[in-house]
């Protein structure tokens, strides 16, 4: 039976909003987990290194990825995978970001490793 998933809201920092559509929370999925996020112009989270894939796919504005070996800017309409393991810190772009976050297994804060 096919069904109409209810966002459930995530509350990690008051620059961003995190809807959970798949994940640990929302549907009891612990292999992968869906997430619509909006950030701020300025919102940046600590450093990390989960133990998780995640996709960024941008929808509007831009997303900036540092990563041990540079950064980039993820524009909308387009989308960057961060591998498991390796150490990241994800920012808003100057307009502010609206970004899925797609992760494999599913997201979870204490697989993150946060700087923080």
């Amino acid at each position: 039976m096919a069904e109409i998933l209810q966002a459930t809201p995530f509350p990690l920092s008051e620059d961003k909003d995190i809807q959970e559509f798949v994940g640990r929370i929302s549907s009891g999925h612990t292999n992968f987990s869906i997430a619509h996020n909006t950030a701020e112009p300025g919102w940046t989270e600590p450093g990390q290194a989960p133990e998780f894939d995640e996709v960024t796919y941008v929808i509007a504005g831009s997303v900036d990825i540092s990563h041990q070996h540079g950064s980039l800017t993820v524009e909308a309409g387009q989308a960057a995978l961060s591998r498991s393991g390796q150490w990241v810190r994800y920012a808003a772009g100057d307009e502010g970001a609206e970004y899925l976050a797609i992760c494999i297994p599913a997201f979870d804060l204490e697989d993150c490793h946060r700087d923080d």
